[in-house]
């Protein structure tokens, strides 16, 4: 075979070529990369299903998700919440973080634009409407009613699918407001209805027990993860390894048990089921609340009050973001305040007291009784830093941030999204913390004045108490 000769020319652009070959070394893989960063990048939505800072911590149900998955990967989690809810997926696109973790449902106009991980929850759209008021039962029955949803969400989605075949159908998609709000505007009647999946519904029902379910508006649909369309598929590769694993050894449904497994409509709680159990469960604990304030200084009756509140004074109460005891202490709190088993009655109130008297150290000496201790209760449910910033914006509104009346018009800002975008920690359930405080008011109360008692007072005796609607200890995380 005869010899090629190739043109001078040519020669030194293949040497060029394979210098320049040499010279490159191919990147290594995302996860790779994630995992030498230390940092996985996640965006994620400030909700009551999602992500949100508790009295004791972060919290939520996507957020545990994130945080298992992420240490499976060896690293910690950065998380990211876009402004309006309708850029989540742009801000993904660009690559402003790895991975969308929101509650988002896998829909086929979303599947185009990003690539969804395993489902790991089925939910449905649900028509959400006030009980007393009118209860629509077919689609035509919103034609002509105020009808509003989070823009950029599958209910807007939905809503603008059904609206092809139905011209009479109208809504007002907000960017400016977050799921919750649509809730309670329905409650107070400010709007007819909203659209809002099943587990959402499940979980503020709790906090608003006039919403109702009217129809479905859709059959059940997966929620999943979000990731880019990306040659590189490591990390994608990863989560699906995660999502095998927790799945074939239960930890999954485990989460979704302690999450959702025993949601329930809130109870009327009226004077007689607490006098009851005054009699029935009280006594057995009465001499561990009594040393409680023999070592704390804190009222028996006030830290009972709690207790009840707390777990109706069931030792053994466990609520769905894994606080549990009389006290109802997280895991870092009782370890903080010495309690090596939540679940022993004395320990659990003791804890609880001391943990009360952690918190009433940070509350400026200048705010005096009864204001103090109720600001302590409500740092006790939501977090001091929470109560920080309830109180900068009552001191923002021209109001008194050292009394209690004035907080408390002042808290619920910190569940809606046009307020709490302004504060330092985000969302959480400040309407909870006003019934939390106000109930166990009513609870020390009536411990007081039936001190005076030789006979069980008439339910009559006592009309603040006599109907007390009982929220969850910690918010919903759920």
């Amino acid at each position: 075979m005869l010899p090629i000769h190739f043109p001078p020319l040519f020669q030194l652009l293949i040497a060029a070529i394979v210098i320049a070959l040499a010279g490159c070394s191919i990147p290594p893989p995302l996860v790779e990369q994630i995992k030498a960063e230390g940092k996985l990048k996640v965006i994620t939505r400030n909700a009551a299903t999602t992500f949100y800072e508790g009295s004791q911590g972060f919290a939520g149900f996507e957020y545990e998700l994130v945080e298992m998955f992420a240490d499976d990967l060896g690293v910690e989690v950065e998380y990211f919440i876009p402004d309006k809810f309708d850029e989540t997926f742009d801000m993904l696109i660009n690559k402003q973080a790895h991975m969308a973790a929101a509650g988002l449902t896998v829909t086929p106009g979303r599947e185009h634009r990003v690539r969804f991980g395993p489902s790991y929850q089925q939910v449905t759209q649900q028509v959400v409407y006030r009980g007393e008021s009118y209860r629509p039962r077919k689609l035509e029955d919103l034609f002509g009613k105020t009808v509003e949803v989070i823009a950029g969400t599958s209910h807007d989605e939905e809503l603008e699918r059904l609206q092809q075949q139905h011209p009479n159908l109208h809504w007002l998609s907000r960017s400016d407001i977050g799921s919750e709000e649509l809730m309670q505007r329905v409650q107070n009647q400010e709007i007819d209805y909203t659209i809002a999946d099943s587990n959402e519904i499940a979980v503020y029902r709790r906090y608003y027990p006039m919403l109702r379910v009217a129809f479905d508006l859709t059959e059940p649909q997966p929620l999943a993860w979000a990731f880019t369309h990306a040659e590189d598929a490591s990390l994608f590769q990863a989560m699906e390894r995660f999502f095998e694993r927790i799945r074939n050894d239960g930890t999954l449904d485990q989460l979704l048990e302690r999450y959702y497994g025993h949601i329930e409509q809130l109870n009327y709680v009226d004077t007689r089921t607490f006098l009851r159990q005054m009699k029935s469960r009280l006594p057995k604990y009465q001499p561990f609340f009594e040393k409680a304030e023999a070592e704390s200084g804190i009222e028996w009756q006030r830290l009972a009050a709690v207790g009840y509140q707390e777990s109706h004074w069931n030792p053994h109460a466990k609520s769905p973001t894994g606080v549990r005891g009389i006290m109802m202490l997280t895991r870092i709190t009782a370890k903080q305040v010495n309690v090596t088993k939540r679940s022993d009655a004395e320990q659990s109130i003791m804890g609880g007291a001391r943990y009360m008297l952690f918190i009433d150290k940070r509350i400026p000496k200048r705010i005096q009784e009864p204001d103090r201790f109720w600001l302590m209760l409500a740092a006790y449910n939501i977090g001091y830093a929470h109560l920080e910033d309830a109180r900068i914006l009552t001191q923002q509104a021209g109001d008194n941030p050292d009394k209690w009346a004035d907080i408390k018009k002042h808290l619920p800002k910190l569940s809606k999204k046009r307020w709490y975008q302004q504060t330092k920690h985000g969302y959480t359930r400040g309407n909870e913390a006003v019934k939390y405080v106000d109930n166990i008011r009513s609870y020390y109360e009536l411990l007081k004045w039936t001190e005076t008692q030789i006979d069980e007072p008439p339910v009559e005796a006592a009309p603040e108490a006599a109907k007390v609607e009982l929220p969850a200890a910690v918010p919903a995380a759920l």
